[in-house]
């Protein structure tokens, strides 16, 4: 039987060679038809720790490797927290401007 493979993004890598991983899937609601989004924490092995938080990777299914690691990182986009763009860097660009409020 082939192994399932699922790509999601890196949500925490504090654990010692172990990364959180956030697979979303989109379903459709049967009676209603609308996308609904669902999501699953995975707990993926990562033997260099060579991923960090943001990152996406494609994960693995494998055997168990502890009580709650049954999937391997295979691959992925290093994106990480130096990399990703953030809300805050968006306006580093442009500088805001006060005007006067008072009519003259």
């Amino acid at each position: 039987m082939p192994r399932r493979i699922l790509e999601g993004k890196v949500v925490s890598n504090k654990t010692a060679k172990t990364v959180t991983v956030l697979v979303e899937r989109q379903i459709r609601d049967p009676l209603y038809g609308k996308i609904i989004r669902r999501s699953a924490k995975y707990a993926a092995h990562d033997e260099q720790g060579t991923w960090q938080i943001g990152d996406i990777v494609s994960i693995e299914e494998c055997r168990p490797m502890s009580a709650t690691k049954r999937w391997r990182v295979v691959g992925g986009k290093a994106l990480g927290e130096s990399q990703a763009k953030t809300v805050d860097d968006a306006g580093n660009g442009h500088k805001s401007v006060k005007r006067d409020t008072k009519a003259k």
